[in-house]
């Protein structure tokens, strides 16, 4: 194979696997309308419930082709890696939740994508920080900032700094994870599977430790939680592992300000929300920031490199 062709093949591969990451950014954005018709789940029996389900269908893969199980031998700052991703990001997530308004809880922990914009110029190759990514980061900061304002009067109040400071931390685990998980590119996504299971497990324990259990009311409640199992909580990890290993990481993480849209809109349409101006602004900004990352990105590729 010629060189021109191998690099032509790389990036047919790494625009498949950006598809794939945009995959998760969709099936998150059904991850409120799943919740909210999840009936009164508490969050840890919830996140035990669904990251079961979705652990469970990676690992069904497994019946076909059994060899993909060995994907979970894998070193311990691989399983710290994985299961602090998944599970650290959601315990803290949840805190916030508890001790903050959820609304400026929210709008802090939507720091995560502008955060891997800035963490992915340190990954080899990246070329370094460029301004068309970190100004779509902004805009789609921007626009979540106007959607949440839409929502309710952000007060920040001292009093929830433990529920922000959560919230923060949230946002850099999440970051961290999406960006290291590029730097050990060659851990199969069969084992996210692991990572599912341990997270289930361990969201068990804080449900047991902290909540009181309450399960769905009905046949459409435990739709929902199967649904959340099988998309926003199973499948879109798969495809989030895929997207930052072999893609375009940082166009990801701009593009991932499109979700709390996407949710917003779902849930408008399901009678959930109602519209409001704020949406049609947080839409316009956060589609002038991908479309500002989209033409860095393609930019990048086609420049002439010096030799």
């Amino acid at each position: 194979m010629t060189a021109p062709a191998s690099i032509s093949t790389f990036r047919t591969q790494s625009a498949t696997a950006t598809v794939a990451g945009f995959g998760a950014i969709l099936l998150w954005s059904l991850l409120a309308l799943f919740t909210a018709a999840s009936g009164t789940v508490p969050p840890f029996q919830l996140a035990a419930m669904t990251f079961l389900i979705g652990g469970l269908c990676g690992c069904a893969t497994w019946i076909i082709r059994p060899s993909r199980a060995r994907a979970l031998i894998q070193p311990w700052p691989v399983w710290l890696l994985g299961v602090g991703g998944l599970f650290g990001y959601h315990a803290l997530y949840f805190s916030a939740l508890r001790l903050a308004p959820p609304a400026e809880a929210g709008l802090i922990n939507y720091l995560w994508p502008l955060l891997i914009v800035l963490f992915s110029a340190r990954l080899p190759g990246s070329g370094g920080l460029r301004p068309g990514h970190l100004i779509g980061a902004v805009l789609g900061l921007a626009g979540v900032a106007a959607l949440f304002a839409g929502r309710a009067d952000l007060t920040f109040a001292a009093g929830a700094l433990p529920g922000y400071a959560a919230s923060l931390a949230a946002a850099f685990v999440w970051a961290g994870y999406s960006v290291l998980s590029a730097r050990v590119g060659q851990v199969p996504t069969d084992a996210v599977a692991g990572f599912c299971l341990a997270t289930a497990a361990l969201s068990l324990a804080c449900h047991l430790a902290f909540e009181a259990t309450v399960w769905p009311a009905d046949a459409v409640q435990w739709g929902a939680v199967l649904l959340l199992g099988l998309g926003p909580v199973g499948a879109a990890f798969y495809l989030w592992d895929i997207g930052c290993k072999r893609g375009d990481v940082r166009l990801l993480g701009v593009t991932a300000y499109a979700a709390p849209v996407l949710s917003t809109l779902i849930l408008v349409a399901a009678g959930y929300a109602s519209p409001s101006p704020a949406l049609a602004v947080a839409c316009l900004l956060i589609v002038a920031g991908a479309l500002t990352a989209v033409r860095t990105s393609r930019t990048s590729r086609t420049a002439p490199k010096r030799g």
